[in-house]
């Protein structure tokens, strides 16, 4: 499959693959993935998928991705982890009603 996607993507594009377990993760990072999500991980599990990736190839980003907030980010920060994403920043964000109007010169 990811084959299959660089061959309709090009070069020019980066390409992530979401996995649920190191083994996952080695797959995909062996197969051509330029960023490995590591989603909805233990801190603890996280960190040793993200050894065993960044040891086989180191040049893959290794993202930390589902459940973080805030009181728990720093549990999942680490040496191997160049990403954190936090869907709570969107989740649980406000929301703003405006209208955006465009006048002719």
């Amino acid at each position: 499959m990811i084959l299959g996607v660089r061959r309709a993507g090009g070069f020019t594009r980066r390409l992530g693959v979401e996995c649920s377990s190191a083994d996952e993760a080695l797959a995909a990072a062996g197969a051509g993935a330029d960023i490995v999500l590591l989603d909805n991980l233990a801190p603890q599990e996280l960190h040793a998928a993200a050894a065993l990736v960044k040891a086989a190839h180191p040049g893959v980003t290794v993202e930390a991705s589902g459940g973080i907030v805030l009181e728990t980010l720093p549990q999942f920060l680490g040496p191997h982890i160049d990403v954190v994403s936090m869907g709570c920043l969107t989740h649980s964000a406000p929301s703003l009603d405006f209208a955006l109007r465009v006048l002719e010169p």
